[in-house]
């Protein structure tokens, strides 16, 4: 058994959405293919991911560097105790060697996404959901049904007007969610505070909403806004300010008493405790949002959730960013609080199998060997034609 090729391409995802701090009119994202010489109906196994979204594609530091250490290396060294399947935390090990320590974005993004592609093929040699070998490996074997997803919208799109937010609101909540997620920041506190009331005139209750700033204030700016949301009640306040800034965190934390939510831009499990020790972060109110795929991937979320369950941290505290079919097997597998969605603003990569179901906020999950990216079939289109299939 080895791997015969991996491959990289660039795609644009042509977004015009906005958040507070940015447009996505330039953005792309690395779709990745790991082949290997297992062959089942008739075709080569293959694995599959792409780096999530909010972050360029990375395919130059993958041909550079990572990609040629994999292949360099011997086969019988990739390889599980057993021999029988690939083995990601060897494979991880290899692509992280003559690496110097810090800078880690450099190249969390460019190896996590590799590394979730293994386990895609790791999950299809074993043929199995991705969740369920999650599960067996990370979650004592308790294998999820169904995973919470709330949906993440209220973006600054050109000519909106407070109907048209009330109107996508009440779009998810026919859908099926029971939390939605909206932009602050991108306007005056005054507008994004009719924006945010109006929206809770659609969802009832300020435990049904989160509010995504972005990383856009600086401490007057997090702090004013921090202040007028807090009467609010809502579900989180995500990224008020710059995700190193744990200073400012934990003067946040202790004058706004609702939950707080970051993650998403932290690529290292010692980025992660720094904000859990230093942070204010507090356990069993505060939200923990990594992407395993921009933060090396699985295995090195394993080792994050181990040092976060050492600083008393629960995994129903874990909400990880990304919103597509890698984020939500790993919240499946790893039995964490949930997962987002972004339906229909992220073009082929948003979103989940053609066929997943959302029941009162809680999504099904596909019996699909793998990630289920088989079960997309616009982003499927994409990753078979790399791979060659």
């Amino acid at each position: 058994m080895r791997i015969v090729d991996i491959r990289e391409t660039a795609i644009p995802l042509k977004s015009k959405l906005a958040n507070s701090s940015f447009d996505f009119s330039e953005m792309t994202t690395s779709v990745v293919a790991v082949i290997t010489d297992v062959i089942r109906n008739g075709r080569p196994v293959c694995g599959f991911a792409f780096n999530s979204t909010g972050r360029y594609a990375c395919g130059a530091q993958m041909r550079a560097r990572f990609i040629p250490r994999i292949l360099a290396a011997a086969p019988d060294t990739l390889l599980d105790a057993r021999g029988d399947n690939l083995d990601p935390e060897k494979i991880l090990a290899v692509m992280l060697k003559r690496e110097k320590a810090g800078a880690h974005s450099e190249r969390s993004i460019a190896i996590g996404t590799i590394e979730v592609a293994l386990w895609d093929a790791v999950a299809k040699i074993a043929d199995k959901p991705l969740h369920a070998v999650l599960a067996e490996r990370f979650n004592g074997g308790r294998i999820a049904d169904g995973v919470f997803c709330y949906v993440g919208g209220g973006w600054y799109w050109p000519g909106q007007t407070i109907k048209d937010l009330q109107d996508e609101m009440r779009r998810h909540l026919d859908a099926g969610y029971r939390m939605v997620k909206m932009k602050v920041g991108g306007l005056p506190l005054e507008e994004d505070l009719r924006r945010l009331e109006a929206v809770l005139d659609v969802v009832g209750s300020g435990d049904r909403l989160a509010v995504d700033a972005n990383a856009k204030f600086e401490r007057d700016e997090a702090l004013r806004y921090a202040k007028a949301l807090a009467p609010f009640g809502l579900r989180w306040f995500e990224e008020p300010c710059d995700p190193l800034d744990y200073a400012l965190f934990a003067e946040l934390a202790s004058v706004y008493a609702p939950p707080l939510a970051t993650g998403e831009n932290l690529y290292a499990t010692q980025d992660v405790e720094n904000l859990v020790r230093f942070g204010g972060w507090r356990a069993g109110t505060d939200i923990i949002q990594i992407d395993p795929p921009q933060a090396y991937g699985i295995v090195q979320y394993a080792r994050t959730l181990a040092m976060l369950e050492r600083h008393g941290w629960p995994r129903s505290a874990l909400f990880p960013h990304g919103g597509n079919q890698m984020s939500l097997a790993i919240a499946a597998g790893f039995g964490l609080g949930g997962a987002e969605s972004y339906p229909g603003v992220f073009g082929d990569f948003g979103g989940f199998a053609d066929d997943a179901r959302l029941t009162n906020g809680r999504l099904t999950l596909s019996d699909r060997p793998g990630i289920g990216f088989e079960g997309q079939t616009a982003l499927y289109r994409i990753m078979r034609e790399l791979a060659g299939l």
